[in-house]
């Protein structure tokens, strides 16, 4: 026998769900009350009004649940393979299709997860260039050889604008144009009151949040140079995460987008036993739809992990059409889109952050679809076990673009696992004099106490365990192939 709720219980359910509103408005008024100028004032409202009707949503839980029965595979027309939209154009149709072009980075995010301040676009991936130095080398050299200006727009967070700004004096001779805007600064939230953390406009900035990268439509749309690039003849962007070092401009996808008139394209590739957790493009109801494994009940995650399944996962790279990006804002269907509640922890005391993912856009767009890319194009770097990987001399370096070498007998990446010891970059770059060489490796795991001496060579599997107490030096010179080093090893200077 099903248990309903009665009438009464709704109504003070209700009631309590209009007390939190009422509260959360009052704050956000005497908030207001602390803005330095009247044009700040007016903005932070504005940016309150876009969190209310997410803070409503999330109150009053009106997201829908997944319904595991309706889920099913998508058809064949809804991911198409890359290699049927490659195709040879000219120099004159591709300069027509980069000409209507925007790419913007998502530089929202810290460096703080691998022990870096600052924007993580900051940090040195290889060669000594950072992020932001690969993307812009990318765009400078395709704007030279195609004699076009594709814009670079950075979605910046206000944990990363202030010194993004500093950073982009040095590309003031580049031949790219780079423009910025601020994703919104939403107020953290107290779990067991549902009270805003923060009482003033100028307040700690722990008490705010960048809302994730599903606020780019909202925030690019607010932002003065959507119209001014539109009013440039720009008609799509192209937008990925910063730190997706094989997200580089693709004018088979765009070319295949404007014939096939549709007005977003999601990246996808095949899942590997390591993307078990990356969200899936699956058919709901007749649209693509993006599942997350937020959204998964709890006795489907195994299924869902599944590689037999669901066999791609979501890069995060996305074309969208900028028409297409005003028609979705300003009839108010993005503020439907699910919500991701994300639990931090803030002076002792747990808050939430109400968050959403870019790609769970794609079923509000028309004839939307995946495209299922090589590996190549999703290279991200999320900690210093990526960073390795990318530093090596697996990849070789062309117009800012990462190209696998072509000496590398295999075409996969190989499978690294760096433990605590090499977890802060600081840490990392003091135990390796070297970059050793892992042309030939297939997996690594270094746990413990280790250094790694110049030229050294990394071949098959490698385990290198130093237990607690214990130190192990890889002597410059070292040849490891199919080896398990453990215990002590000490080089000793004399």
């Amino acid at each position: 026998m099903s248990l309903k709720r009665s009438p009464s219980h709704h109504v003070v359910e209700e009631q309590e769900t209009k007390a939190a509103e009422d509260t959360f408005t009052a704050r956000i008024n005497a908030i207001s009350s602390s803005c330095p100028t009247e044009e700040i004032k007016l903005d932070f409202l504005r940016q309150m009004k876009e969190f209310g009707n997410m803070f409503s949503m999330f109150l009053r839980n009106t997201s829908k649940a997944i319904d595991w029965d309706k889920i099913k595979s998508p058809p064949d027309d809804m991911i198409i393979p890359h290699d049927e939209i490659k195709k040879e154009r000219s120099m004159e149709d591709t300069r027509e299709l980069l000409s209507k072009l925007i790419v913007l980075k998502l530089n929202g995010g810290l460096g703080t997860s691998m022990g870096c301040t600052g924007p993580k676009s900051a940090i040195e991936v290889h060669s000594g260039f950072s992020f932001l130095d690969l993307t812009v080398r990318q765009i400078e050299s395709l704007n030279a050889r195609y004699q076009v200006n594709v814009p670079l727009v950075l979605m910046n967070s206000f944990n990363t604008d202030q010194e993004t700004a500093k950073i982009l004096h040095k590309y003031k001779n580049s031949q790219v144009t780079i423009l910025t805007f601020n994703q919104h600064r939403f107020p953290r939230i107290y779990k067991e009151s549902l009270e805003p953390a923060s009482t003033q406009y100028d307040g700690d900035l722990g008490e705010w949040y960048p809302p994730g990268h599903g606020d780019v439509y909202q925030a690019f749309y607010s932002s003065p140079i959507f119209s001014q690039l539109q009013k440039q003849g720009k008609e799509y962007v192209f937008f990925s995460n910063i730190d997706n070092l094989g997200a580089t401009v693709d004018t088979d996808i765009l070319a295949h987008m404007i014939e096939s008139k549709t007005e977003f394209i999601m990246e996808v590739t095949d899942k590997t036993r390591s993307d078990v957790k990356g969200g899936t493009l699956i058919d709901y109801e007749g649209k693509a739809k993006l599942l997350e494994i937020a959204q998964v009940p709890p006795g489907h995650v195994e299924e869902f992990k599944s590689i037999k399944k669901f066999k791609i996962f979501n890069t995060n790279n996305m074309w969208v059409k900028l028409s297409a990006i005003q028609d979705k804002v300003e009839s108010k269907v993005l503020q439907t889109m699910d919500i991701i509640v994300n639990g931090k922890e803030y002076r002792g005391r747990p808050v939430i952050q109400l968050e959403r993912a870019a790609g769970a856009a794609i079923q509000y767009f028309r004839g939307s679809h995946g495209v299922n890319v090589p590996r190549s194009r999703f290279l991200p770097v999320k900690s210093t076990s990526d960073l390795f990987v990318v530093q090596s001399n697996i990849y070789t370096l062309s117009s800012g673009t990462l190209i696998m070498n072509p000496k590398r007998p295999f075409t996969s990446i190989p499978l690294v696992k760096l433990g605590d010891n090499f977890k802060e970059v600081s840490a990392y770059m003091s135990r390796f004099a070297k970059i050793p060489n892992i042309l030939e490796l297939d997996h690594l795991t270094v746990s413990g106490d280790v250094t790694f001496g110049s030229n050294v060579v990394l071949r098959g599997t490698v385990i290198i365990v130093a237990n607690h107490g214990e130190r192990i030096d890889i002597p410059s010179g070292a040849i490891l192939e199919n080896k398990v080093v453990s215990g002590n090893l000490r080089i000793l200077d004399h």
